[in-house]
């Protein structure tokens, strides 16, 4: 099944104001059937800064504890600096999740290795 998408538009105040997104967010959640994911196009947001770096980190949040997760798709790579800068990992839409190896690459074990 394809994950529902909530397209996100800029520009992002700094006030905080999270109602629209995150009721959005909740309302996709809720119609359950794709595994708790809902893809997030971010693409619109505008210039990264701290605040989408806080809305999303909230709408994660969101997501997280009505028991699902969010992917981001189409962001700003200076959006991706901050979001790691801020230590926060977000799965992005098209590339591997974090500690998934890409398809095709095997990892190397150094001989005497304990075996775990």
């Amino acid at each position: 099944m394809t994950p529902p998408v909530l397209v996100l538009r800029g520009p992002v105040t700094p006030d905080g104001a999270m109602s629209g997104p995150g009721d959005a967010l909740r309302a996709l959640l809720d119609g359950g059937g794709t595994g708790g994911v809902v893809v997030c196009d971010v693409g619109g947001l505008g210039p990264p800064g701290l605040a989408a770096v806080n809305l999303l980190a909230r709408l994660q949040l969101l997501a997280r504890r009505a028991g699902g997760r969010i992917r981001l798709r189409d962001p700003d790579p200076a959006l991706c600096s901050l979001l790691d800068l801020a230590g926060l990992g977000f799965e992005v839409e098209g590339q591997p999740a974090q500690r998934e190896p890409a398809p095709g690459v095997e990892e190397a074990v150094e001989p005497g290795d304990p075996a775990v």
